[in-house]
């Protein structure tokens, strides 16, 4: 059986309530959503060092 760690708290998972479930299923689709966001700020953040390094030769080729 399944079990969740919430607040240093051990729970079986399977004899949470319905409303429970759907607490924990919204607390995993946005923290999914959050890791995929930062995945994606990482993406941005490296192309962004990129065209700063790329303005930066230019600029000291001037």
């Amino acid at each position: 059986m399944p079990t969740i760690t919430i607040d240093g708290k051990e729970y079986d998972s399977e004899t949470l309530s319905e409303e429970a479930k759907q607490q924990l299923d919204s607390i995993q689709f946005v923290d999914k959503k959050i890791e995929e966001l930062k995945n994606e700020i990482a993406v941005y953040q490296t192309a962004r060092n990129g065209y700063a390094r790329a303005l930066s030769e230019m600029l000291d080729k001037q």
